[in-house]
């Protein structure tokens, strides 16, 4: 069983970490291009470098909680967080600039959704769910807190001091990621051997060597696709909202909607106590992706369409995340959690850093419908792999 304390501690550190990293340039990023005279493609390219670096550590450190838990990789993260928000701050040079983000691409990968999801399965995978439900709802709200906390702090700081007070918020995870209970406490078996409650679990879906590397195939593809989909929206939803003929004041509105299409969902699935199957979840999730791509082009033209295609995306968006934390508990088994995740992941991040070029190049080029049918290629893809594996792996009683 996962305590509360722990579930609560990993709530408020996802919230934390999530705002004062992952979402730091977008908080300060033209504040940061005015004040180094760098290019905003220099400036924003130091986070696509460390999206490209957690990919990189992803293997490695989903080992690593695999093998002693989530403890202390998170602790370290929250120290290396700190140090890479304050190199980030005292940056004057590129080099400088760029190898903060190093060090925040690997303090990330080891504090936010996947090493936490990982680290609450080897606590407990039989309750695992619920609670990565639980830290998704806090981390949904990071940016909507950061981003104002960020710019208050920013118009008395400048950015290089609110970045300062950013890093002592990181130093302030440390001890919520030290509630993690340790291996010992977790298990009276030895390290590497899956704790007592996994036992009760039912068998992996993916019962033999062959299925195994079908479903993570076909579960690595929708991590890529649904990755990249995030990662170009976020870049790009207003633009391309603009594009398509909306005014920006109601361009920017509808497109802060996503967080709350996402905040629902994430907030239905736990009203509803976990009761849909995880790839029933996945396909229903990665199919919004496209339905609401649909109503897309019709932005310009009304404000209903511009509403659906935002808050039902953010809501695919939210859906998507507890799914990707909830299939390999009925994939793989338990104490290969962080392994798979780790491995699956990497291309995941690698894709996910180049998407926003690639969709910058197609809107600049081609146009927001040519942009919107590069978007529907990963959708689609994502929609089809939930499709095979929910037919190939969904066990047949309770179908």
């Amino acid at each position: 069983m996962i305590a509360g304390r722990v579930v609560a501690a990993l709530s408020a550190s996802q919230l934390i970490g999530w705002g004062v990293t992952f979402y730091t340039v977008g908080v300060f990023g033209d504040r940061i291009v005015a004040d180094t005279g760098w290019s905003r493609g220099l400036v924003h390219g130091g986070f696509s470098l460390a999206l490209l670096v957690m990919g990189f550590a992803s293997p490695t450190i989903g080992r690593a909680i695999d093998r002693a838990g989530g403890r202390r990789v998170m602790a370290v993260g929250s120290l290396a967080g700190a140090l890479g928000l304050v190199a980030l701050a005292t940056a004057h040079t590129l080099p400088h600039w760029f190898a903060a983000w190093v060090v925040l691409g690997i303090a990330m990968r080891m504090t936010l959704y996947d090493a936490c999801f990982a680290a609450l399965v080897r606590i407990d995978p039989a309750t695992a769910r619920r609670a990565i439900t639980t830290v998704t709802l806090s981390g949904g709200l990071a940016s909507t807190v950061f981003w104002f906390v960020g710019e208050m702090l920013a118009q008395h700081l400048g950015w290089r001091g609110a970045t300062l007070v950013f890093a002592g918020f990181a130093l302030l995870t440390l001890p919520l990621h030290l509630a993690i209970p340790t291996v010992a406490d977790t298990a009276a078996t030895p390290v590497g051997t899956v704790p007592a409650p996994a036992r009760a679990l039912p068998p992996p879906l993916a019962a033999t060597p062959e299925e195994s590397r079908r479903a993570a195939i076909l579960f690595g593809i929708v991590a890529v696709a649904t990755s990249v989909l995030a990662s170009a929206l976020a870049a790009h939803l207003i633009p391309l909202m603009v594009a398509l003929g909306m005014a920006l004041p109601v361009a920017v509105t509808v497109s802060s909607l996503r967080g709350v299409g996402q905040s629902a969902a994430r907030f239905a699935e736990f009203a509803s106590g976990g009761r849909m199957h995880p790839l029933d979840l996945t396909l229903f999730a990665c199919a919004l992706l496209p339905a609401s791509l649909a109503f897309a082009p019709f932005s310009g033209l009304g404000i209903a369409p511009a509403l659906i295609f935002s808050i039902a995306g953010g809501g695919a968006n939210g859906l998507v995340t507890i799914a990707r934390g909830a299939v390999p508990l009925v994939l793989f088994d338990p104490k290969s959690y962080g392994t798979v995740t780790g491995r699956i992941g990497a291309p995941a991040f690698w894709f996910s850093a180049l998407a926003p070029f690639v969709v910058a190049l197609v809107l600049d080029h081609g146009g927001p419908m040519a942009a919107l049918a590069a978007l529907t290629v990963p959708a689609l893809a994502a929609t089809l792999a939930a499709l095979t594996l929910r037919r190939r792996f969904r066990p047949a009683a309770t179908a």
